[in-house]
């Protein structure tokens, strides 16, 4: 049986030098309402270095692993808050206000070895190996539990021929591009820059904001979980579309819905929406619903800074009939995704951040109903330019974290214009996928 071998385990601290002065970071609505989640988890897979890279990038004494816990504490000092904690606050003995203390207690390093198991392992199986989950750290945390539990954990574990760079951070800091540009900004200093190439922006600062917003206060009985019961085996696997299977689906639902404005990625989550309710068997006349996050740095006006750090997305739900989206055909359901993201815009965001002040409400992944599913993460990230000096990544993956049967992960496929999506599902709706020639 293949195990994971914990060689060591510290904390990295941002250096004195130059680590950006903020003490204290307020949370916003769109910070707080996922409390209850697990923490974010990507993680990246590499061909191992030659003796002739690492000489070339390494200092003399110095080793792969000491080379990655420099950079990463050079990484700290333009982004301070991963390095402290959540803290916690009573309010009025029922209630409790949360807000990030850059204390500077330190991320979390694990390095681990695995024996036996290459890169070749990790990507050949048609079902992503279970031993996966076990690359990345902090499995099983839910985001309030960064009160005592670093916020950042790294975890690099060497194959035979390669290593995994698994990164779990407390979703209240990041959303998708924002974890990206601290993953992006840790491989710039691990290539040997001065400085990171796009400075985070760290004050969460809207101006819609009022005091209300910034004194959020969560009820306490909002923060109990109820425990999952029976819950269905899951299984993983990554379907690859390569840049001209994405174009003709693009061309496809264009032209049956007679127009030019369906973009690449609406008919790609179309055609997969339809395929997985084919597979599910689901009936006609139930509902199933795709919840696909739009990102807002650009949609509020005045615009967010494109390095705004923390969570800016809002979630864009469409819900329609099973029995329509199999007969109406690709382009009918791709034109439905593609109206509901254009209605998205500054005014519907405001209503949602205002009424959530109001009235908190937590997001929970335990109450879903059937036959929904969540797009994670976005194949505009760059996960493959993630270069630490001795090559770029040949593979992208997730972690366990927020594992719900419906949860779709795209990213960039390795080769330009092709996409990747890891599907969360039971392997019963998998398997028939993979008898679906156009999805595989």
């Amino acid at each position: 049986m293949v195990e994971i071998h914990v060689i060591s385990t510290c904390a990295i601290k941002p250096t004195a030098d130059d680590c950006q002065d903020e003490s204290k970071i307020h949370l916003t609505p769109w910070d707080l309402e996922l409390l209850l989640l697990e923490y974010s988890q990507k993680g990246l897979l590499f061909n191992k270095p030659t003796t002739e890279q690492e000489k070339s990038l390494l200092s003399e004494n110095i080793t792969f692993i000491d080379h990655f816990k420099t950079s990463l504490s050079r990484t700290l000092n333009f982004f301070p808050l991963l390095a402290g904690r959540l803290a916690a606050t009573k309010v009025e003995g029922r209630s409790t206000s949360f807000f990030i203390d850059c204390d500077n207690i330190g991320a979390l390093f694990i390095h681990a070895t695995v024996n036996d198991l290459t890169v070749a392992d990790i990507l050949n199986p048609t079902y992503v190996p279970c031993i996966v989950h076990s690359f990345f750290p902090l499995n099983g945390v839910r985001n309030y539990d960064g009160v005592s539990q670093p916020l950042l954990a790294v975890q690099v574990t060497e194959l035979v021929d390669g290593f995994f760079i698994g990164c779990s951070i407390n979703h209240l800091l990041v959303d998708g591009t924002s974890f990206w540009h601290f993953f992006n900004s840790w491989a710039e200093f691990s290539r040997g820059y001065d400085c990171v190439s796009k400075p985070p922006f760290l004050k969460r600062e809207l101006h819609f904001d009022t005091e209300c917003s910034r004194n959020i206060a969560i009820d306490n009985e909002q923060l109990i979980l109820n425990e999952l019961l029976n819950v269905p085996p899951l299984e993983e696997r990554v379907f690859h579309f390569t840049k001209e299977n994405i174009a003709k689906l693009k061309a496809k639902a264009n032209l049956e819905m007679n127009t030019s404005i369906i973009s690449s990625l609406q008919a790609l989550l179309a055609h997969l929406w339809r395929s997985i309710i084919s597979s599910h068997c689901v009936d006609a006349n139930q509902q199933t619903t795709f919840e696909i996050p739009i990102g807002i740095r650009q949609r509020l006006n005045p615009p967010l800074q494109e390095e705004y750090f923390g969570n800016a997305v809002f979630p864009g739900v469409v819900t329609l009939p099973v029995g329509k989206i199999l007969d109406e055909g690709l382009g009918w359901t791709a034109w439905k995704v593609n109206r509901m993201v254009a209605s998205r815009g500054h005014e519907q965001v405001k209503n949602f951040y205002e009424s959530w002040v109001k009235k908190p409400e937590l997001l929970k992944f335990d109450n879903l109903p059937k036959n929904h599913f969540i797009l994670i993460n976005s194949p505009r990230f760059d996960v493959y330019g993630n270069d630490f000096g001795w090559g770029k990544p040949v593979a992208v993956r997730s972690g366990k974290g927020n594992r719900f049967d419906g949860k779709i992960v795209i990213s960039a496929g390795a080769e330009e214009g092709s996409v990747d999506i890891e599907a969360c599902l039971s392997p019963q709706t998998l398997h028939a996928m993979s008898e679906d020639a156009t999805c595989s």
